[in-house]
């Protein structure tokens, strides 16, 4: 019999094939992205210490646009308080997601507003 696998079952196992490879550091801390139905979430986290850096969210700065202009919000957002914190370079953890859409938006947003990764 085949078991079926829904769609984020498959992003899970990709998320977890991932995470076993890429940590973030204090020095190149982890831009880790969550996608709902309806928001977009991304935190920047010393996964040694165990603690989050810097977040950021769609909640945060409701707009009347679409969910691609909310996640160019949500990056433009996090570069910027990751900024005012000190932090420059990260490792980009995109969750299992694929890149593009919201995903991709986001980590635009990230890049122009200073973040290298």
């Amino acid at each position: 019999m085949i078991k079926k696998v829904s769609r984020n079952e498959m992003r899970k196992e990709r998320h977890e094939r991932v995470r076993s490879k890429v940590t973030g550091t204090k020095e190149l801390p982890r831009l880790c992205v969550f996608r709902s139905n309806t928001n977009i979430y991304a935190q920047i986290i010393n996964d040694e210490e165990g603690t989050t850096l810097v977040a950021a969210s769609s909640l945060e700065n409701k707009g009347n646009g679409s969910n691609i202009e909310a996640a160019k919000l949500v990056g433009a957002s996090l570069a910027e308080k990751a900024k005012k914190a000190g932090i420059t370079k990260v490792v980009f953890d995109r969750g299992g997601y694929l890149y593009h859409g919201r995903v991709k938006a986001l980590a635009d947003a990230c890049r122009d507003g200073g973040l290298e990764f």
